[in-house]
């Protein structure tokens, strides 16, 4: 049960920023019903690390993050990914992360400058701008 996704991109973030967005997703997958578990991650880890909030598969290659799709995992999203996505803006120079739906809907995260815009309809909740009820809103 759940909406199946398929994420796809590469993203400029350099290495040195990595910390500081991992403690910013972190601080944003905690919240009321999340399923995420803080305790579980790693004391050093990485944003290679927290790939399963962002139901994807993630690669990192000098200053860029490239993101991939396992079905191993069976990827389901949620408003803590979505909220993985919004909190890693900050950090991200430019990029885009294209996702795939498994009703064929399509929407992609485009970064650029510390700025994240959304383009299409997020198939599995149909909002048009990338905010879960785990992010606050600017």
């Amino acid at each position: 049960m759940g909406y199946t996704v398929m994420p796809s991109g590469r993203l400029n973030l350099p290495k040195s920023e990595d910390a500081a967005a991992v403690a910013a997703v972190q601080a944003a997958l905690v919240g009321p019903g999340g399923w995420y578990r803080p305790d579980e991650f790693p004391p050093d880890g990485t944003l290679v690390d927290l790939a399963d909030p962002a139901r994807a598969t993630i690669v990192r290659d000098g200053d860029w993050i490239e993101f991939g799709y396992d079905d191993a995992g069976d990827p389901k999203w949620s408003d803590q990914a979505t909220a993985f996505y919004v909190a890693i803006a900050p950090f991200v120079r430019s990029g885009t992360v294209q996702i795939k739906g498994e009703d064929g809907a399509r929407w992609s995260y485009t970064y650029a400058d510390g700025q994240i815009t959304q383009q299409g309809w997020n198939g599995w909740d149909g909002s048009i701008e990338p905010f879960g009820e785990y992010v606050d809103h600017p």
